[in-house]
C-alpha cells in the first residue's frame, strides 16, 4: 500500500525527516511511534503529497505515485490538528467534504449516516462542530475522511489530546474499519497505541531506530525488565547500583534493566531497606513499548 524509500525533508540545515524508509502493507496497522518533534507530521505529509521531500520516493498502491503524482487508489488523511469548520453543523461539515470527492448528496448521506452511528454522531448530526467536544470533533475528522471509502486510512495523532474513554472508543472504530478491509497508519506519541498495532515504526530524531511487531521489538531488548512499587516514588537513584543497567520512573513505577535478575534483587532489596523504603511489589515483567524506546534510543518514552 505505502512504500517510502530513503524520504528526507530538509528545512534549511534541519533535518526533520533523515533518509527514512517504510513499508506499510495491505491490512496492517502501521504505528508511526515517537515524541513531539520525531519527525511523524512530515513524514506523514510527505507520504500523502502535502509536501515535496528533498529526497527519496514514496509509491502509494503499488506504484501510482511519486511524490507528488496523483496515486492510483483512495486514501483519506486526518490531520494532527481539528481542521473542519466550526461554525458549520456535523452534516455540513460532511457534505462539504464528500462533495470534494464529487460525491453527489444521496451517496453522502447515505454513508455519512452509516459512519455516524458506527461513531455515536448520529444524534449529533445538527450541533455545530465547534460545540462538539475533543473527542467528538476527532470522530467527525474520522467520519469526514472516510466518506469516500478509502482503502487507506493516514492518521496524524488521531488521540492527541483527547480523553482516555474517548481514545479507548477512538480505537475501537480503527479495529474495526481494519476488519472491514481498511489499512491504517497511524502516528502517535503515546506508547500505549504502540501496543495496539500490528506493525510499529519507533521515530526519533527524524530516523526509524526500529521497527517490527511489538512482540518482536520487546524480544529484541537484550536485559530484562523488573517492575518495583515502593511508598517513595523516585526510585532513579537505583541506576547506580553495579546490578542496574537503567532505571526509569512511569508514575508511581520504577522500571529497572538488569542481567542477572537474582543479584539485582538482592541488591536493591538491600539498598532500598538502608534507606527505609518499604517495597509494595518488586517482580519481573515483560517488557513494555516504553521500554522498547527508552532501550533503543536512550530517552525516556512518553
Amino acid at each position: 500500500m505505502i512504500e517510502a524509500c530513503r524520504l528526507t525533508k530538509m528545512f534549511g540545515l534541519l533535518a526533520a525527516v533523515n533518509d527514512v524508509s517504510i513499508e506499510v502493507r495491505q491490512g496492517d496497522i502501521f504505528g508511526m511511534v515517537g515524541p513531539d518533534g520525531a519527525g511523524k507530521t512530515t513524514l506523514l505529509r510527505m507520504l500523502c503529497g502535502l509536501i515535496t521531500p528533498t529526497s527519496g520516493a514514496v509509491t502509494l498502491f503499488g506504484g501510482g505515485q511519486k511524490n507528488n503524482r496523483k496515486p492510483a487508489g483512495t486514501f483519506g488523511y486526518m490531520p494532527q490538528r481539528f481542521s473542519l469548520y466550526g461554525d458549520l453543523t456535523v452534516w455540513e461539515n460532511i457534505h462539504f467534504f464528500g462533495s470534494l470527492y464529487g460525491l453527489s448528496t444521496k451517496t453522502i448521506r447515505e454513508r455519512a449516516d452509516e459512519i455516524l452511528e458506527m461513531t455515536n454522531l448520529i444524534e449529533f448530526k445538527s450541533r455545530l462542530a465547534d460545540n462538539l467536544s475533543g473527542g467528538m470533533k476527532q470522530k467527525l475528522a474520522l467520519t469526514c475522511a472516510l466518506v469516500a471509502r478509502p482503502r487507506l486510512l493516514i492518521l496524524d495523532e488521531p488521540t492527541f489530546g483527547v480523553d482516555p474513554q474517548s481514545r479507548k472508543e477512538f480505537w475501537k472504530i480503527l479495529y474495526r474499519l481494519n476488519r472491514d478491509g481498511v489499512t491504517l497508519l497511524v502516528s502517535t506519541p503515546y506508547m500505549d497505541e504502540a501496543e495496539l498495532c500490528k506493525k510499529v515504526a519507533l521515530m526519533d530524531g527524524g530516523k526509524i531506530a526500529a521497527s517490527g511487531a511489538p512482540d518482536f521489538l520487546k524480544s529484541q531488548i537484550p536485559q530484562k525488565i523488573m517492575e518495583i512499587k515502593a511508598d517513595v516514588k523516585d526510585l532513579d537513584f537505583l541506576e547506580n547500583l553495579p546490578e542496574v543497567v537503567e532505571a526509569n520512573v512511569y508514575g508511581d513505577k520504577c522500571h529497572v534493566s538488569v542481567n542477572d535478575t537474582e543479584r539485582a534483587k538482592a541488591g536493591i532489596t538491600g539498598l532500598l531497606s538502608e534507606k527505609g523504603i518499604h517495597i509494595i511489589y518488586f517482580e519481573e515483567i515483560t517488557p513494555s513499548m516504553e521500554d522498547v524506546f527508552v532501550s533503543l534510543t536512550g530517552k525516556e518514552a512518553v
